[in-house]
């Protein structure tokens, strides 16, 4: 599982965004890549250039 400073390495992801997708993964956990879109300022766009870059 990536930390909160792995997180902001990847493109568009600054410090407020890793800290809820932390949160959601807390509360929810991933079971597909496309449940990152569920965590709150990432969407289609941003997702499309992240899911190249992240693994489960």
């Amino acid at each position: 599982m990536a930390s909160k400073e792995e997180l902001m390495t990847l493109p568009g992801i600054g410090e407020s965004t890793a800290q809820k997708i932390l949160a959601y993964r807390e509360e929810h956990g991933f079971f597909k890549l496309e449940d990152l879109m569920e965590v709150p300022g990432i969407g289609e766009k941003k997702f499309e250039k992240l899911k190249d870059r992240i693994a489960l």
